[in-house]
């Protein structure tokens, strides 16, 4: 008797999109099917892991490099793969979700990679999940164009020795895809953004001399690695194609995974490119990891805290010898500035502070960094120009005199800086702003000229929530407290319907922002992430 054909994912709750038979197609369902059924629960047994880790560092209020991983880094022999030549000269990347008009422009944009995000930039809608997919479909097969409704501006690809090689961002391993279901339980978002996109184009990426390459998010171990390399193991085989076509980039974004970047490059070796240092989400992992360990582990207003804390430096410097150790390319954090087109002074300055800042990079030994707009990979492509020259990378700069105890990386009251009431301010001015766009769809976002995305949010409600339960002063005298919060963002509530007006604040998500804000921000127990409950909320 032959065994039973297992059973198909279904589509739940979801109105069918325009051309969605091309992306959820019966052969790219079976294999996503194929991969939850094969690796989610080995995510599952991860995910109760990182709580595990959790507990012991709330118990001990520190963290170290791992004995049981020590012969790893103390053997020099092993290298991460050779770079493939798209992905050799990585210099300046820009990054965005996948909407049809940011496809065009950041593949046009003239930097050399293009992260594609399904992650912090955007709202995981099913219209974003699914025709984000088609768009990168659309451009390798050159049939994407976009007009503006508003402005009636069109927009169409550069020839194709112009575009940017994508790199694609799957969401982390927390999110489920609630609209695929198989049995009755959702898919890994991870797991239906991977697994879509590698289905539909690793052999048409090969075809075009390039190759299926990802950032893999929110890491928090050598062990998730571990899994996300037999994934790939896995699907390449499942499609016929060469095992180490796939390449991916960790952002190193948590702390703990800080303390396991030569393992989870190990781990990774046949497939590995790199690493990222990814700035708010670092932070927010550090507050969430720590939120216990008193004031020493307080962190003062989110921008004060610069790439040059000594933290930070023992974080990106560390980051830096590790990857050239290894062969891999270093990338650094993020540009996110958005020019006004009404205050040249405001773009003056924050030019001058974008080349300082990539011009620190490069001059610390980093192969490339990323931007958020396409007017920054100007001054970002110069400030890596002047240190690499003809170049494609300067992985040859092993940096050896870099040497980062444990508690170098954990060292936040090295910084001189404290909370301030203006910080309280902008993170719920930010906090509300950000989730309401949101919970609208947009997962990137222009606040007072930044680029914020995600880890945005995720920083400025986990500053509330320390601060509040760490009982600090501000410098005006107010204890953050509870109270003190929801005062704030009634006032920042009223300040926003004053702006846009009524008619605009009543038709958006203000109140519902507001809301969920102070929830995560306010609740005794403190959320994992934000987007966990924000996504109970958001609609489509």
């Amino acid at each position: 008797m032959s065994a039973p054909a297992p059973s198909p994912l279904a589509i739940v709750d979801a109105e069918p999109l325009p051309r969605q038979e091309e992306v959820l197609n019966e052969a790219a369902l079976a294999f996503v099917a194929e991969l939850h059924r094969r690796f989610t629960p080995r995510r599952d047994e991860l995910l109760a892991r990182r709580a595990e880790r959790r507990a012991e560092i709330a118990r001990t209020s520190t963290l170290d490099f791992l004995p049981e991983t020590a012969a790893i880094r103390a053997d020099d022999s092993w290298k991460v793969a050779p770079a493939p030549a798209a992905l050799n000269d990585r210099r300046v990347e820009i990054t965005g979700p996948t909407d049809r008009k940011m496809t065009i422009n950041a593949l046009n944009s003239g930097a050399r990679v293009w992260l594609a995000d399904f992650e912090d930039a955007s709202a995981p809608t099913w219209e974003n999940v699914v025709l984000g997919q088609l768009n990168l479909i659309d451009a390798y097969e050159r049939r994407i164009d976009f007009t503006d409704p508003k402005s009636g501006k069109s927009y169409n690809l550069k020839p194709a020795e112009e575009l940017a090689t994508v790199v694609m961002r799957p969401r982390g391993w927390h999110l489920a895809e609630r609209h695929l279901t198989l049995d009755g339980t959702p898919v890994p978002g991870a797991l239906v953004d991977f697994g879509l996109y590698f289905f539909h184009n690793a052999k048409r990426l090969l075809d075009l001399g390039k190759g299926p390459y990802f950032y893999l998010p929110k890491t928090e171990s050598h062990l998730e690695a571990r899994l996300w390399n037999d994934i790939f193991v896995f699907a390449q085989d499942y499609v016929g194609v060469p095992q180490g076509t796939v390449r991916a980039t960790v952002l190193i974004e948590t702390i703990t995974a800080a303390y396991e970047m030569e393992e989870i490059l190990y781990e990774l070796r046949d497939h590995a490119s790199g690493l990222n240092a990814g700035r708010w989400d670092y932070l927010f992992s550090i507050v969430k990891n720590f939120r216990d360990g008193g004031e020493k582990f307080v962190l003062p207003d989110r921008n004060a805290v610069t790439m040059t804390a000594p933290f930070m430096r023992a974080y990106t410097e560390l980051l830096v010898r590790t990857c050239h150790k290894r062969g891999a390319h270093a990338i650094g954090g993020m540009a996110a500035f958005i020019p006004s087109r009404r205050d040249a002074e405001v773009n003056k300055i924050a030019f001058e502070k974008v080349k300082a800042d990539k011009d620190r990079e490069a001059g610390d030994g980093f192969d490339g960094s990323w931007v958020a707009h396409p007017d920054l990979v100007p001054i970002a492509m110069a400030s890596f120009d002047a240190v690499l020259g003809d170049r494609p990378n300067q992985k040859d700069r092993l940096r050896e005199d870099v040497t980062v105890a444990p508690g170098d990386l954990i060292a936040i009251d090295s910084l001189d800086a404290d909370p301030t009431y203006e910080g309280l301010r902008n993170a719920v001015q930010v906090g509300i702003r950000y989730i309401e766009a949101w919970l609208r769809g947009l997962g990137a976002v222009a606040i007072f000229n930044l680029m914020e995305d995600a880890a945005t949010a995720e920083i400025s409600r986990s500053q509330i929530w320390q601060w509040i339960n760490a009982g600090v002063v501000f410098e005006n005298g107010e204890l953050a407290t509870p109270e003190l919060a929801r005062k704030v963002a009634a006032e920042e509530l009223a300040a926003i319907r004053e702006e846009i007006g009524a008619e605009t604040f009543e038709a958006g998500n203000w109140q519902q922002a507001h809301d969920l804000l102070l929830k995560v921000a306010l609740d005794e127990n403190y959320e994992d992430f934000l987007t966990l409950p924000a996504y109970e909320q958001l609609a489509g």
